[in-house]
């Protein structure tokens, strides 16, 4: 049995790394910066099982994304008709 998180703690978390790997960008020096990029980059992973905080974000936006759905088809006496 394989225990998901919910979306909206995926989402949470896609967000926060997001947000600090923007900031990261903007401020590469700065080790508190840094520091917090990490931090979600590792909770991510964890959160999606991966190694990679780059594959953990993937994996995320898989997760989150909608998934379609066939339309149902119709019997096949109906068909026929």
């Amino acid at each position: 049995m394989v225990l998901l998180p919910t979306k909206a703690e995926v989402a949470r978390q896609l967000g926060d790394y997001r947000e600090w790997e923007r900031l990261l960008l903007a401020h590469p020096a700065d080790s508190a910066v840094r520091m917090r990029f990490e931090d979600t980059a590792y909770t991510l992973c964890v959160l999606m099982g991966e190694c990679t905080a780059r594959v953990a974000a993937d994996a995320a936006e898989l997760y989150l994304r909608p998934r379609t759905t066939r339309r149902a088809r119709a019997p096949r006496d109906l068909q026929d008709q």
